[in-house]
């Protein structure tokens, strides 16, 4: 922002003063439609040869100096672009990590369903369970079947 307002000022503080010309090894200074040396106005008294020759010097530094600022304002719209762009990929790359963790995760408690539920069938099998064991086998089970409910939401 503050670069904006420097450029601004910059410009304005050019339009406002006299620019210089280096024309034969002469610098005039160009203020309105005066052509100045040391500060003094020598439009009458040069040629007009030389008074044309000085404008159009003055019109191409002006030419030239309106192109410098289409390319500086080219370069920092594409500057601009380019954060943009990289701030995008960032999101992208978060939202893709994002995913991935969510799909770990559910990976990891449908897994730790699938055990427990095989370890609680063994169990059952062997006769090892007592009707506390196996209520605390049922809850755990009903408890990792909810953390994979809630890992598929996440998805």
């Amino acid at each position: 922002m503050r670069l904006v307002a420097v450029l601004l000022f910059l410009g304005f503080a050019f339009s406002v003063q006299a620019q210089e010309v280096n024309v034969n090894g002469t610098t005039y200074k160009i203020k309105g439609k005066t052509i100045l040396l040391d500060d003094a106005d020598v439009t009458t008294t040069l040629s007009a040869e030389e008074q044309s020759g000085i404008w159009e010097a003055f019109n191409k530094q002006k030419a030239l100096d309106k192109e410098r600022e289409a390319a500086e304002k080219a370069i920092k719209k594409a500057e601009k672009e380019q954060k943009k762009a990289e701030k995008r990929l960032k999101k992208a790359e978060k939202e893709i990590k994002a995913k991935e963790k969510a799909q770990s995760k559910f990976d990891d408690a449908n897994d730790d369903y699938n055990d427990a539920i095989k370890k609680y069938e063994k169990l059952k099998r062997k006769g090892k369970l007592s009707p506390n064991d196996e209520a605390k086998w049922l809850e755990k089970i009903a408890d990792l079947k909810e953390d994979i409910e809630k890992a598929k939401k996440k998805l």
